[in-house]
Protein backbone atom coordinates (compact mmCIF):
# COMPACT_ATOMS: atom_id res chain seq x y z
CA UNK A 1 0.00 0.00 0.00
CA UNK A 2 2.81 2.39 0.96
CA UNK A 3 4.53 1.71 -2.37
CA UNK A 4 1.29 2.53 -4.24
CA UNK A 5 0.97 5.85 -2.40
CA UNK A 6 4.59 6.71 -3.20
CA UNK A 7 3.99 5.95 -6.88
CA UNK A 8 0.87 8.11 -6.97
CA UNK A 9 2.73 11.03 -5.30
CA UNK A 10 5.59 10.68 -7.75
CA UNK A 11 3.20 10.84 -10.73
CA UNK A 12 1.49 13.96 -9.30
CA UNK A 13 4.83 15.71 -8.79
CA UNK A 14 5.93 14.84 -12.32
CA UNK A 15 2.72 16.25 -13.78
CA UNK A 16 3.15 19.43 -11.74
CA UNK A 17 6.71 19.91 -12.99
CA UNK A 18 5.63 19.38 -16.60
CA UNK A 19 2.80 21.93 -16.17
CA UNK A 20 5.22 24.56 -14.80
CA UNK A 21 7.63 23.92 -17.64
CA UNK A 22 4.93 24.36 -20.28
CA UNK A 23 3.70 27.54 -18.60
CA UNK A 24 7.20 28.97 -18.69
CA UNK A 25 7.58 28.11 -22.37
CA UNK A 26 4.23 29.71 -23.15
CA UNK A 27 5.30 33.12 -21.73
CA UNK A 28 6.95 34.74 -24.74
CA UNK A 29 7.14 38.25 -23.22
CA UNK A 30 10.02 39.39 -21.06
CA UNK A 31 8.95 40.72 -17.70
CA UNK A 32 10.77 43.85 -16.60
CA UNK A 33 10.45 46.30 -13.76
CA UNK A 34 9.63 49.91 -14.54
CA UNK A 35 11.36 52.86 -12.94
CA UNK A 36 8.24 53.31 -10.82
CA UNK A 37 8.67 49.79 -9.42
CA UNK A 38 5.78 48.21 -11.36
CA UNK A 39 6.22 44.83 -13.02
CA UNK A 40 5.18 44.77 -16.67
CA UNK A 41 6.03 43.08 -19.96
CA UNK A 42 4.32 45.74 -22.06
CA UNK A 43 6.44 48.11 -24.14
CA UNK A 44 4.45 51.21 -25.09
CA UNK A 45 4.96 53.13 -28.31
CA UNK A 46 4.19 56.84 -28.11
CA UNK A 47 4.07 59.02 -31.20
CA UNK A 48 5.12 62.64 -30.67
CA UNK A 49 3.98 65.24 -33.21
CA UNK A 50 5.66 68.59 -32.48
CA UNK A 51 4.56 71.46 -34.68
CA UNK A 52 7.91 73.24 -34.93
CA UNK A 53 11.23 73.49 -33.17
CA UNK A 54 11.62 76.40 -30.77
CA UNK A 55 12.55 76.72 -27.10
CA UNK A 56 9.05 76.44 -25.63
CA UNK A 57 7.87 73.40 -27.57
CA UNK A 58 11.25 71.70 -27.23
CA UNK A 59 11.04 72.10 -23.44
CA UNK A 60 7.51 70.66 -23.38
CA UNK A 61 8.59 67.59 -25.35
CA UNK A 62 11.59 67.14 -23.06
CA UNK A 63 9.38 67.30 -19.96
CA UNK A 64 6.88 64.84 -21.44
CA UNK A 65 9.54 62.28 -22.30
CA UNK A 66 11.23 62.65 -18.92
CA UNK A 67 8.00 61.96 -17.01
CA UNK A 68 7.27 58.79 -18.98
CA UNK A 69 10.82 57.43 -18.92
CA UNK A 70 11.02 58.03 -15.16
CA UNK A 71 7.91 55.91 -14.71
CA UNK A 72 8.37 53.32 -17.46
CA UNK A 73 12.11 53.11 -18.08
CA UNK A 74 12.84 51.02 -21.17
CA UNK A 75 9.17 50.08 -21.46
CA UNK A 76 8.35 53.19 -23.49
CA UNK A 77 9.55 53.98 -27.01
CA UNK A 78 9.08 57.34 -28.70
CA UNK A 79 8.49 58.05 -32.39
CA UNK A 80 9.30 61.77 -32.37
CA UNK A 81 8.41 63.80 -35.46
CA UNK A 82 8.65 67.52 -36.24
CA UNK A 83 6.14 69.10 -38.62
CA UNK A 84 8.25 72.15 -39.56
CA UNK A 85 5.33 74.47 -38.77
CA UNK A 86 3.15 72.96 -41.51
CA UNK A 87 -0.40 71.79 -40.79
CA UNK A 88 -0.25 69.32 -43.68
CA UNK A 89 2.83 67.72 -42.15
CA UNK A 90 0.96 67.33 -38.86
CA UNK A 91 -1.80 65.50 -40.73
CA UNK A 92 0.68 63.16 -42.42
CA UNK A 93 2.58 62.45 -39.19
CA UNK A 94 -0.56 61.68 -37.19
CA UNK A 95 -1.93 59.52 -39.99
CA UNK A 96 1.27 57.48 -39.89
CA UNK A 97 0.97 57.09 -36.11
CA UNK A 98 -2.54 55.72 -36.57
CA UNK A 99 -1.40 53.31 -39.29
CA UNK A 100 1.41 52.10 -37.02
CA UNK A 101 -1.09 51.61 -34.18
CA UNK A 102 0.86 53.56 -31.56
CA UNK A 103 -0.44 53.29 -28.02
CA UNK A 104 -0.75 57.06 -27.52
CA UNK A 105 -0.17 60.29 -29.44
CA UNK A 106 1.39 63.35 -27.83
CA UNK A 107 0.45 66.46 -29.80
CA UNK A 108 2.67 69.46 -29.08
CA UNK A 109 0.89 72.71 -30.10
CA UNK A 110 -2.56 73.53 -31.42
CA UNK A 111 -2.21 72.47 -35.06
CA UNK A 112 -0.66 69.17 -34.00
CA UNK A 113 -3.56 68.55 -31.62
CA UNK A 114 -6.17 69.34 -34.27
CA UNK A 115 -4.47 66.96 -36.71
CA UNK A 116 -4.27 64.17 -34.14
CA UNK A 117 -7.93 64.54 -33.14
CA UNK A 118 -8.94 64.39 -36.81
CA UNK A 119 -6.76 61.33 -37.44
CA UNK A 120 -8.21 59.09 -34.73
CA UNK A 121 -11.14 58.82 -32.35
CA UNK A 122 -9.73 55.70 -30.70
CA UNK A 123 -6.05 56.17 -29.86
CA UNK A 124 -5.66 58.34 -26.74
CA UNK A 125 -4.21 61.80 -27.38
CA UNK A 126 -2.43 64.01 -24.85
CA UNK A 127 -1.86 67.58 -26.01
CA UNK A 128 0.48 70.17 -24.58
CA UNK A 129 1.47 73.77 -25.37
CA UNK A 130 -2.16 74.39 -26.38
CA UNK A 131 -3.60 77.73 -25.31
CA UNK A 132 -7.30 76.85 -25.34
CA UNK A 133 -8.45 73.28 -26.02
CA UNK A 134 -12.01 74.31 -26.81
CA UNK A 135 -10.75 76.60 -29.58
CA UNK A 136 -8.26 74.03 -30.87
CA UNK A 137 -10.95 71.32 -31.06
CA UNK A 138 -13.76 73.67 -32.19
CA UNK A 139 -15.93 72.86 -29.17
CA UNK A 140 -18.72 75.14 -27.98
CA UNK A 141 -20.00 73.18 -24.98
CA UNK A 142 -16.98 73.24 -22.67
CA UNK A 143 -16.74 72.02 -19.07
CA UNK A 144 -12.99 71.52 -18.70
CA UNK A 145 -12.79 68.02 -20.21
CA UNK A 146 -13.12 67.21 -23.92
CA UNK A 147 -15.52 64.25 -23.77
CA UNK A 148 -13.47 62.56 -26.51
CA UNK A 149 -10.12 60.73 -26.66
CA UNK A 150 -8.18 63.92 -25.90
CA UNK A 151 -6.75 65.55 -22.78
CA UNK A 152 -3.59 67.46 -21.90
CA UNK A 153 -2.01 70.62 -20.57
CA UNK A 154 -2.53 74.26 -21.58
CA UNK A 155 0.12 76.97 -21.84
CA UNK A 156 -2.14 79.96 -21.21
CA UNK A 157 -0.97 82.46 -18.60
CA UNK A 158 -3.68 84.89 -17.39
CA UNK A 159 -4.25 87.41 -20.16
CA UNK A 160 -5.68 90.08 -17.86
CA UNK A 161 -2.39 90.02 -15.93
CA UNK A 162 -0.44 90.38 -19.17
CA UNK A 163 -2.53 93.44 -20.08
CA UNK A 164 -1.72 94.97 -16.68
CA UNK A 165 1.98 94.34 -17.34
CA UNK A 166 1.78 96.49 -20.47
CA UNK A 167 0.28 99.28 -18.37
CA UNK A 168 2.96 98.86 -15.68
CA UNK A 169 5.88 98.90 -18.08
CA UNK A 170 4.61 101.42 -20.62
CA UNK A 171 2.34 103.78 -18.62
CA UNK A 172 2.49 106.54 -21.25
CA UNK A 173 1.53 104.29 -24.16
CA UNK A 174 -1.73 105.02 -25.96
CA UNK A 175 -1.90 102.39 -28.70
CA UNK A 176 -1.16 98.65 -28.37
CA UNK A 177 -0.64 96.53 -31.46
CA UNK A 178 -1.29 92.78 -31.24
CA UNK A 179 1.04 90.85 -33.53
CA UNK A 180 0.23 87.25 -34.48
CA UNK A 181 -0.18 84.67 -37.25
CA UNK A 182 -3.73 84.52 -38.64
CA UNK A 183 -3.36 80.78 -39.31
CA UNK A 184 -3.13 80.02 -35.57
CA UNK A 185 -6.62 79.87 -34.04
CA UNK A 186 -5.37 80.07 -30.47
CA UNK A 187 -3.51 83.30 -31.24
CA UNK A 188 -6.79 84.83 -32.43
CA UNK A 189 -8.42 83.62 -29.21
CA UNK A 190 -5.74 85.34 -27.11
CA UNK A 191 -6.01 88.51 -29.16
CA UNK A 192 -9.78 88.69 -28.63
CA UNK A 193 -9.49 88.16 -24.87
CA UNK A 194 -6.63 90.58 -24.21
CA UNK A 195 -8.15 93.24 -26.48
CA UNK A 196 -11.07 93.54 -24.06
CA UNK A 197 -8.68 93.70 -21.10
CA UNK A 198 -6.53 96.38 -22.76
CA UNK A 199 -9.53 98.52 -23.69
CA UNK A 200 -10.67 98.42 -20.07
CA UNK A 201 -7.27 99.85 -19.16
CA UNK A 202 -7.78 102.73 -21.62
CA UNK A 203 -5.66 101.59 -24.57
CA UNK A 204 -6.51 101.82 -28.25
CA UNK A 205 -5.92 98.35 -29.71
CA UNK A 206 -5.06 97.29 -33.25
CA UNK A 207 -4.46 93.82 -34.68
CA UNK A 208 -1.55 93.13 -37.05
CA UNK A 209 -1.64 89.68 -38.58
CA UNK A 210 0.56 87.83 -41.04
CA UNK A 211 -0.12 84.57 -42.85
CA UNK A 212 3.35 83.05 -42.54
CA UNK A 213 6.99 83.98 -42.05
CA UNK A 214 7.23 85.61 -45.49
CA UNK A 215 5.34 88.76 -44.49
CA UNK A 216 6.25 88.94 -40.82
CA UNK A 217 8.89 91.69 -41.27
CA UNK A 218 6.62 93.95 -43.31
CA UNK A 219 3.67 93.52 -40.94
CA UNK A 220 5.89 94.15 -37.91
CA UNK A 221 7.22 97.30 -39.57
CA UNK A 222 3.70 98.63 -40.08
CA UNK A 223 2.80 97.79 -36.47
CA UNK A 224 5.89 99.56 -35.14
CA UNK A 225 5.10 102.69 -37.15
CA UNK A 226 1.57 102.92 -35.76
CA UNK A 227 1.81 101.69 -32.16
CA UNK A 228 3.54 102.63 -28.93
CA UNK A 229 3.93 99.04 -27.72
CA UNK A 230 3.22 95.58 -29.14
CA UNK A 231 1.90 92.38 -27.63
CA UNK A 232 2.65 88.93 -29.10
CA UNK A 233 0.61 85.98 -27.77
CA UNK A 234 1.89 82.40 -27.49
CA UNK A 235 2.18 82.12 -31.27
CA UNK A 236 4.43 79.48 -32.85
CA UNK A 237 5.20 81.48 -35.97
CA UNK A 238 6.20 84.48 -33.86
CA UNK A 239 8.37 82.23 -31.69
CA UNK A 240 10.05 80.76 -34.73
CA UNK A 241 10.76 84.23 -36.19
CA UNK A 242 11.56 86.25 -33.06
CA UNK A 243 14.92 87.39 -34.41
CA UNK A 244 13.28 88.86 -37.53
CA UNK A 245 10.84 90.76 -35.32
CA UNK A 246 13.66 92.05 -33.10
CA UNK A 247 15.49 93.30 -36.19
CA UNK A 248 12.51 95.59 -36.85
CA UNK A 249 11.57 96.63 -33.31
CA UNK A 250 14.98 97.38 -31.83
CA UNK A 251 15.97 100.08 -34.37
CA UNK A 252 12.43 101.50 -34.13
CA UNK A 253 12.62 101.65 -30.34
CA UNK A 254 9.25 99.92 -29.90
CA UNK A 255 8.83 97.50 -26.97
CA UNK A 256 7.02 94.16 -27.17
CA UNK A 257 5.46 92.23 -24.28
CA UNK A 258 5.43 88.51 -25.03
CA UNK A 259 3.05 85.71 -24.19
CA UNK A 260 5.86 83.28 -23.37
CA UNK A 261 9.53 83.29 -22.42
CA UNK A 262 10.97 82.06 -25.72
CA UNK A 263 9.42 84.95 -27.63
CA UNK A 264 10.50 87.33 -24.88
CA UNK A 265 14.13 86.21 -25.14
CA UNK A 266 14.02 86.65 -28.88
CA UNK A 267 12.33 90.03 -29.25
CA UNK A 268 10.49 91.08 -26.10
CA UNK A 269 10.96 93.20 -22.99
CA UNK A 270 8.87 91.14 -20.56
CA UNK A 271 6.57 88.14 -20.19
CA UNK A 272 4.34 86.40 -17.69
CA UNK A 273 6.41 83.25 -17.77
CA UNK A 274 5.31 79.65 -17.33
CA UNK A 275 7.48 76.54 -17.48
CA UNK A 276 6.93 74.62 -20.70
CA UNK A 277 9.03 71.81 -19.28
CA UNK A 278 6.59 71.55 -16.37
CA UNK A 279 3.45 71.44 -18.52
CA UNK A 280 5.15 68.83 -20.71
CA UNK A 281 6.07 66.83 -17.62
CA UNK A 282 2.47 66.99 -16.38
CA UNK A 283 1.29 65.81 -19.79
CA UNK A 284 3.66 62.85 -19.45
CA UNK A 285 2.17 61.98 -16.06
CA UNK A 286 -1.30 62.12 -17.62
CA UNK A 287 -0.13 59.83 -20.42
CA UNK A 288 1.13 57.33 -17.84
CA UNK A 289 -2.25 57.34 -16.11
CA UNK A 290 -3.92 56.58 -19.43
CA UNK A 291 -1.49 53.87 -20.55
CA UNK A 292 -0.91 52.06 -17.27
CA UNK A 293 -3.75 53.01 -14.93
CA UNK A 294 -6.50 52.91 -17.53
CA UNK A 295 -7.76 56.47 -17.13
CA UNK A 296 -10.13 57.79 -19.79
CA UNK A 297 -8.82 60.96 -21.50
CA UNK A 298 -12.41 61.99 -22.22
CA UNK A 299 -13.02 62.65 -18.52
CA UNK A 300 -9.60 64.01 -17.55
CA UNK A 301 -9.71 67.77 -16.95
CA UNK A 302 -7.28 69.97 -18.88
CA UNK A 303 -4.40 71.00 -16.61
CA UNK A 304 -2.90 74.51 -16.48
CA UNK A 305 0.51 75.92 -15.62
CA UNK A 306 1.02 76.86 -12.00
CA UNK A 307 2.53 80.04 -10.56
CA UNK A 308 3.38 82.19 -13.62
CA UNK A 309 6.20 84.65 -12.97
CA UNK A 310 6.70 88.21 -14.26
CA UNK A 311 10.08 88.28 -15.99
CA UNK A 312 11.93 90.90 -18.02
CA UNK A 313 14.90 91.34 -20.37
CA UNK A 314 17.21 93.77 -18.57
CA UNK A 315 19.22 94.85 -21.61
CA UNK A 316 16.20 95.78 -23.74
CA UNK A 317 14.44 97.54 -20.85
CA UNK A 318 17.59 99.58 -20.20
CA UNK A 319 17.94 100.49 -23.87
CA UNK A 320 14.31 101.67 -23.96
CA UNK A 321 14.50 103.52 -20.61
CA UNK A 322 11.76 101.31 -19.16
CA UNK A 323 11.48 101.25 -15.38
CA UNK A 324 10.77 97.70 -14.20
CA UNK A 325 8.90 97.13 -10.90
CA UNK A 326 10.62 95.12 -8.19
CA UNK A 327 8.06 92.34 -8.55
CA UNK A 328 9.66 91.29 -11.86
CA UNK A 329 12.53 88.83 -12.17
CA UNK A 330 15.38 89.42 -14.62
Amino acid sequence: MKNSVKKILAVIMAIALITVAFAACGNTGTETTTAAGDSTDKVYTVGICQLVQHDALDAATEGFKKALTEKLGDNVKFDEQNASNEATNCTTICGTFVSNKVDLIMANATLALAAAATATADIPIVGTSVTDFATALDMDDWNGATGINVTGTADLAPLDEQAKMIKELCPDAKTVGILYCSAEANSKYQSDVITADLKELGFDVKEYTFTDSNDIASVTTTAAENCDVLFAPTDNTVANNAEAIANVLEPAGVPLVAGESGICKGCGIATLSISYFDIGYKAGEMAYDILVNGKDPATMKIEYAANPVKMYMADRCTALNITVPETYEA
